[in-house]
């Protein structure tokens, strides 16, 4: 007789055993099929083992060494008359730093791609890939620089100028209906941005304390008011506080996700004051952009230079405003302002500058009061000090001169563009080359450019130039410079309100964001990150304006 299969001490073909095991069976597959319902009808959902990441800690975790940051929800003319009627992270020991290749990155794919929805939901996230994480400095970087605002300049008080987040102490115009409006105008400085840019940081809705989701990491050093300080002491002086800061991020954890090619700061000062290539000391200037550490990273300032990591972004005017329907009114109140001067001039000569047109500029105004309005910046009767003289002249303006004064730069150009008058350049640097986020290419929508080597040659009268442009064009570059109003100011805006406008600071964020993803895509692909990153580009300036003509 054949011997059972035995299991343990039950047989197999017992028969009470083969029922109990079936009724098993089948009431675990009813439960699944009952439990499938279920999750169907209730949207259950199971969390994600594999996932590795998370998701960005609440901002009122966080803390920091300069300030509190608070993260705001995402739902926030003679010359006829023209008129418009229409947590803090442990040091790292310091590593040297050079330029690494591709490999030696240590980016993520969390940090290479964030353009869906992010790693820990399959919900949409606004900000994916926007995310910002605010470096923790010591206060000597920033916060200390305010409290001793009353010795930043030899000169002057910096303290009525750098108050208010930066934005300087309130305007009271005399005559408020004849060239400001009401509120939201600020006797703002052209040197406060890194002020304002921080405090505007600070409000950004895609801020995280956790620098591993970041795209960004934002270095909030007062570069300009710093070197303010020590611009006429020897350079050992002068770079003392660069040095500091490099040594400091060079140990941060943050550095070495992309060895800095993901960190930018904003320079108050036009970039040649933090070029100094020599230790002579009559050179100008700090080395802070030359020293290694810099070099991978991003400098967005009121005037770029050669240098590719170099990024022109507007210098501060003094409209700052809170509501959108504030700006909507200022465009419209310039689209309707009579204009009695054809062109106009606020500024002072350069008589030891070779290079400057700005007497003869003063020359032909002066010889075409007919059509020319001149204000004098020099001397003790200095009117470009007063915002009220310096915006109603624009506002009264069709046409106003925008020479290169000291640098190639000038603050007037955006308050000029503020008031609706047509910027009228002589150089590209001023303006073409060098704010490429803000302006339009098509730079003849917007401005006149002539030659300032025409000008030198007196080959060209500026009035004669500009009566022969036909009104309707007027008219157009009018409405052009009026429709740029917004993306040249830095607003001051009201908290939990839904914006739709975006301004200087939103634009710069946006540039840089699109930067360091490139930068990204190239490490992604196998190619070396450092190449065209912060070298020296001789051409710039020149390539870029024929590549705009």
């Amino acid at each position: 007789m054949e011997k059972q299969m035995v299991v343990g001490k039950y047989c197999y073909n017992n028969p009470i055993w083969s029922v109990i095991l079936s009724s098993f069976l089948f009431c675990f597959i009813y439960f699944l099929l009952d439990f499938s319902t279920l999750t169907r009808n209730h949207n259950f959902t199971f969390p994600n083992f594999l996932d590795i990441h998370q998701k960005p800690k609440p901002l009122s975790s966080y803390t920091s060494q300069t300030t509190n940051i608070i993260n705001v929800p995402g739902n926030q003319t003679s010359t006829p008359i023209l008129t418009r009627n229409e947590t803090k992270n442990d040091h790292h020991d310091h590593e040297s730093v050079h330029l690494h290749p591709a490999q030696s990155l240590n980016v993520t794919d969390n940090n290479m791609t964030q353009n869906g929805t992010t790693a820990t939901t399959n919900h949409f996230d606004s900000c994916s890939g926007r995310y910002i994480y605010i470096q923790d400095l010591p206060r000597q970087f920033n916060e200390d620089l305010l409290n001793n605002c009353r010795i930043i300049e030899k000169s002057r008080d910096m303290c009525p100028f750098l108050s208010n987040e930066g934005f300087g102490t309130k305007l009271e115009d005399n005559d408020s209906k004849r060239v400001f409006t009401e509120k939201d105008w600020f006797l703002t400085s052209q040197f406060s941005l890194e002020v304002i840019f921080h405090n505007r940081m600070k409000k950004y809705k895609c801020l995280t304390n956790d620098s591993s989701m970041a795209s960004g990491i934002f270095v909030p050093y007062y570069s300009g008011l710093d070197a303010a300080q020590y611009l006429l002491y020897n350079v050992s002086v002068r770079d003392a506080s660069a040095q500091k800061l490099v040594d400091f991020l060079a140990k941060r954890p943050e550095w070495k996700t992309m060895w800095g090619r993901d960190h930018f700061m904003i320079g108050g000062r036009v970039a040649w004051d933090y070029r100094r290539q020599t230790d002579n000391e009559k050179d100008w200037g700090s080395k802070l952009m030359f020293l290694p550490e810099s070099k991978n990273m991003t400098l967005l300032s009121i005037e770029s230079s050669l240098w590719n990591n170099d990024i022109g972004i507007p210098y501060p005017t003094y409209f700052h405003p809170s509501k959108e329907s504030v700006v909507f009114d200022w465009q419209e109140r310039m689209r309707k302002r009579e204009r009695r001067y054809l062109f106009s001039f606020a500024g002072a000569p350069r008589p030891g500058a070779e290079y400057s047109i700005r007497s003869e500029l003063i020359n032909q105004c002066k010889s075409s009061t007919e059509h020319c309005k001149f204000m004098a910046c020099d001397g003790s009767n200095n009117h470009c000090e007063n915002p009220e003289k310096v915006m109603g002249l624009f506002q009264n303006s069709i046409f106003c001169l925008q020479p290169s004064g000291d640098s190639f730069t000038r603050r007037s150009t955006f308050d000029s563009i503020l008031a609706g008058c047509i910027p009228v350049f002589f150089d590209p640097a001023s303006a073409y080359t060098q704010y490429l986020w803000h302006l339009p290419t098509n730079f003849s929508k917007y401005s006149v450019f002539i030659s300032k080597h025409d000008i030198k040659e007196k080959r060209v009268s500026i009035s004669e130039r500009l009566l022969g442009v036909p009104t309707d064009e007027i008219f157009e570059m009018q409405e052009e410079v009026t429709r740029m109003i917004p993306k040249i100011i830095y607003g001051n805006w009201t908290s939990g309100f839904e914006r739709k406008l975006e301004d200087a600071f939103d634009i710069a964020v946006n540039g840089m964001l699109e930067r360091v993803e490139k930068v990204r895509k190239k490490i992604k692909d196998g190619e070396d990150p450092s190449e065209g990153f912060g070298e020296v580009n001789n051409g710039k300036f020149d390539l870029l304006w024929k590549s705009l003509q």
